[in-house]
């Protein structure tokens, strides 16, 4: 088991499609855009707003920090990766509407 694995525990992380390494400079999600109570995209901590499918593209380039890709019936999605801290999860950031 490696440091991470042991900060974090390894069943959240196994439920990640894929979790990108960041490069420097990488930007942070800072709320969730909501179109009819439904998670539409990601306001970034550099004032831009993506759709899903953006971010996921982001993330996978190593350009958002903190967060790996789920999937749920076929739709890829962000997820905040597990670090023990509640107030940093994706779900509990504000909500932007589109």
């Amino acid at each position: 088991m490696n440091q991470s694995e042991q900060n974090t525990g390894t069943l959240p992380m196994r439920a990640m499609k894929e979790v990108p390494e960041p490069k420097g400079g990488a930007v942070a999600v800072v709320a969730l855009v909501k179109k009819q109570g439904r998670v539409s995209g990601y306001k970034l901590s550099d004032g831009r707003v993506v759709s899903k499918e953006e971010g996921v593209a982001l993330a996978r380039n190593g350009e958002i920090s903190g967060v790996g890709i789920s999937s749920r019936k076929g739709n890829e999605y962000l997820k905040s990766l597990p670090d023990g801290q509640e107030d940093n999860n994706l779900g509990n950031l504000p909500t932007v509407k589109e």
